[in-house]
């Protein structure tokens, strides 16, 4: 039966994630905002419900190799999957003011999130913890974030010349797309959660494997689609906002409510998922592109990080 679940899942997360790029484009267009502020905000948020719920609810439980695994994980995986995938079977173009501005925050998020789990190893403890302070100044950084993101958005609507007719049935789309996105992730999860248990498959495994692959495929599947659609803005903007979202909303939140406690091993992840952040704002840095080759390294780079997982 769980292997059934995750058939049915993965049919609704490539459907509603198609009908969810089509709705935000079309409102966009409409509205007279750009697609990258879309991918940024909406889309960004939408597709990171999944990692919400989990993690969330993992930190109500003391679940906390689930709770942070699973963010690390997913922005990983956002990184070196989602990207990689994207640009090897679309190609990506990112615009100057996502490197210059977007991509540089996701790496600061994750520079935020070092530092804040730095400190105990400095001291020579054994255990860190995410405190409910350290939560709510996450939570701080994100609302500066969003701020700009407004700011920028409004003056968007002002200057923007063309517009398409509003349709009342994109927002029917939208609904629909983010409900079965949600749902179909869930459904992933779940199952591939049962099926890891079956075989005896440790927690932290499961979270920064199973759960985070999980929980991504939304952004994996709604990046590679508006990929193959041209709508490369929603792409590229969806995985970045998506890792900003995940540190400084679904971590800090989760952490606000129940302080996150972490070993040695989640530290190392959270230094690799630092370098995967430079490096891919590397590779964009040259030519605003990521096309095949690229992919494939940064697909590479994801192989190689999932045998590390399972040789530690």
């Amino acid at each position: 039966m769980s292997f059934i679940l995750i058939i049915i899942g993965l049919f609704l997360l490539i459907k509603c994630a198609d009908w969810f790029v089509d709705g935000c484009s079309n409102v966009a267009k409409a509205l007279g905002i750009p697609s990258l502020i879309i991918g940024l905000t909406i889309v960004a948020f939408g597709t990171s419900a999944p990692e919400a719920a989990v993690s969330v609810t993992a930190s109500i439980k003391g679940m906390n190799g689930i709770s942070l695994g699973n963010v690390v994980g997913s922005n990983i995986c956002n990184l070196l999957l989602v990207l990689g995938a994207s640009g090897l079977f679309g190609g990506l173009t990112a615009k100057k003011k996502i490197i210059t501005r977007d991509f540089i925050y996701a790496v600061f998020s994750s520079i935020v999130m070092f530092i804040l789990t730095f400190g105990f190893f400095k001291n020579g403890g054994t255990e860190g913890v995410i405190s409910r302070t350290n939560g709510l100044i996450l939570l701080c950084f994100l609302g500066i974030y969003l701020y700009a993101l407004i700011g920028d958005a409004v003056k968007s609507v002002r200057t923007k010349e063309e517009k398409t007719k509003f349709n009342p049935k994109d927002i029917l789309y939208i609904v629909i797309g983010i409900a079965g996105i949600i749902f179909g992730g869930q459904l992933v999860v779940n199952s591939a959660t049962d099926i890891a248990e079956m075989f005896n498959v440790s927690q932290n495994v499961i979270a920064l494997t199973i759960v985070a692959i999980g929980t991504s495929l939304p952004e994996l599947v709604t990046s590679v689609v508006a990929a193959k659609k041209g709508e490369t803005d929603i792409a590229i903007g969806n995985v970045v906002g998506s890792n900003i979202f995940n540190i400084f909303f679904i971590l800090g939140l989760s952490s606000a409510i129940s302080p996150i406690t972490f070993g040695f091993e989640s530290f190392m992840d959270i230094i690799i998922m630092l370098i995967a952040s430079v490096l891919v704002y590397l590779l964009t840095l040259k030519n605003y592109r990521i096309g095949n080759k690229k992919g494939i390294i940064l697909l590479l780079f994801y192989a190689a990080y999932m045998v590390y997982i399972l040789i530690r």
